[in-house]
């Protein structure tokens, strides 16, 4: 079974002209999460992005989550957090400020141990892998393991994914992010990584 598609925004995207480039890159294939990175945005710009980016991927039929803020998740209408920062209670917070209606997402999972522990915290999905730059060596295999031993479901955020390569770890979610924004045309590259998981089903 093909992986579903999670979308990953870039680190630092250009705030006045990403909500346009992002509409345009969702009215092709389906995404099934968008996660909108925090990068090194200060809180009020972060909210205003995060807030526009919901609409725009919900519109387009996306669960939109944003990184590490629960509150901030709650009060813009997001579908949940994603939580890369903070650990076990962090994900703790926000399954009881979310749950049951939101989702929470569990990442920088760096050993078995970690996922173990995060995964018994009533978490939607483990996430292996970085949400960019450089790709963890480790991830495919840490997704395997999950994808073939747990219910809980995992995605595999690979960076550095090349479409047409088939994601062999059996994972749930295939996270694509720099191997999307880095090209000139991220519809098109978004299109052939849809395009090719549709064949592989």
């Amino acid at each position: 079974m093909a992986p579903q598609l999670y979308l990953i925004t870039p680190a630092d995207p250009d705030r006045a002209q990403f909500p346009r480039q992002l509409m345009s890159v969702l009215t092709g294939p389906e995404v099934a999460a968008l996660l909108v990175r925090r990068g090194e945005l200060d809180d009020a710009a972060y909210a205003d992005l995060a807030e526009r980016l919901v609409q725009i991927g919900q519109a387009a039929g996306a669960a939109v989550l944003v990184e590490n803020d629960a509150a901030l998740a709650r009060s813009i209408g997001a579908d949940g957090v994603h939580i890369s920062t903070g650990g076990a209670k962090a994900i703790r917070e926000a399954a009881a400020l979310l749950k049951p209606d939101g989702i929470v997402g569990a990442g920088n999972v760096r050993s078995r141990h970690d996922a173990m522990s995060f995964g018994e915290l009533d978490v939607d999905y483990v996430m292996f892998g970085p949400l960019g730059g450089t790709p963890d060596p480790q991830a495919a295999e840490l997704a395997q393991w999950w994808a073939e031993t747990f219910e809980v479901p995992a995605v595999h955020s690979n960076p550095a994914a090349v479409a047409g390569v088939n994601d062999e770890t059996g994972a749930e979610f295939l996270a694509l992010s720099d191997c999307v924004w880095a090209t000139t045309d991220a519809a098109a590259s978004l299109a052939a990584f849809a395009a090719a998981a549709k064949a592989e089903a």
